[in-house]
């Protein structure tokens, strides 16, 4: 009982300590990293997004693409699916965790670039209660990943899978974010107190098949924080 109680003194704690933490978001005026590939740079704005802890110290960056191709615009959720107008795979664009980070299941990702794909997150009893949507991103390392062609789906899963050494694809939770005048501008931290999590505001650039000009889509990538379940 005492070993029971003892640990539960220390996950209160941690869980605290973590509550506590705020984070931030500034423009980057970097150019992706040359660990991605030629081919996915050419795809990917010259400046990105910098997210630090209240210390300072740097969390990870990510560089968004220029355009995402869509099959139509925007026009909120269907069922379960938010960005039902996103290719299963498509690429978004990358990152790149300046320490060992975490994904939305709380698996160790290691130091390093990455690629990120959309994706949605399958229909079974595995994955029940874990979100709401089944959208998320999918990190790949970016040396297994070097062309923006659309993977296969167990490619897909494979490659990401490699990110967190384990047998199940590294993932950051993709919700929705509005962008009326009374949310932050972006790109912001948003926390989520309830949950626990701290997640980028950032607008995606959706060109849709036979528009001339992308259309603005603000999203929340929770890049802090994992699922309860």
């Amino acid at each position: 009982m005492r070993n029971i109680m003892l640990g539960l003194f220390f996950c209160t704690q941690a869980a605290t300590v973590f509550a506590q933490q705020t984070y931030k978001v500034s423009a980057l005026k970097q150019a992706p990293p040359s660990a991605a590939s030629a081919a996915i740079r050419e795809l990917i704005s010259q400046e990105g997004f910098r997210i630090q802890d209240a210390n300072g110290q740097n969390l990870a960056d990510i560089w968004l693409r220029k355009s995402i191709p869509a099959s139509e615009k925007p026009s909120g959720p269907k069922a379960a699916v938010q960005f039902p107008f996103l290719a299963d795979g498509e690429l978004i664009g990358v990152l790149q965790y300046q320490s060992d980070g975490r994904d939305y299941r709380d698996q160790q990702i290691t130091k390093g670039v990455y690629t990120l794909r959309y994706g949605l997150q399958p229909v079974n009893g595995d994955h029940l209660g874990v979100s709401l949507f089944r959208d998320y991103l999918l990190l790949l390392p970016a040396a297994k990943d070097q062309t923006p062609a659309l993977p296969a789906r167990k490619q897909l899963e494979a490659k990401s899978a490699l990110s967190a050494g384990t047998s199940h694809p590294a993932v950051l939770l993709l919700q929705g974010a509005a962008d009326d005048a009374s949310k932050p501008v972006f790109p912001s931290m948003v926390r989520d107190n309830e949950k626990n999590t701290w997640s980028v505001a950032i607008p995606l650039s959706i060109l849709v098949k036979g528009e001339q000009q992308p259309i603005v889509q603000p999203v929340l990538l929770v890049v802090v924080g994992a699922a309860a379940v």
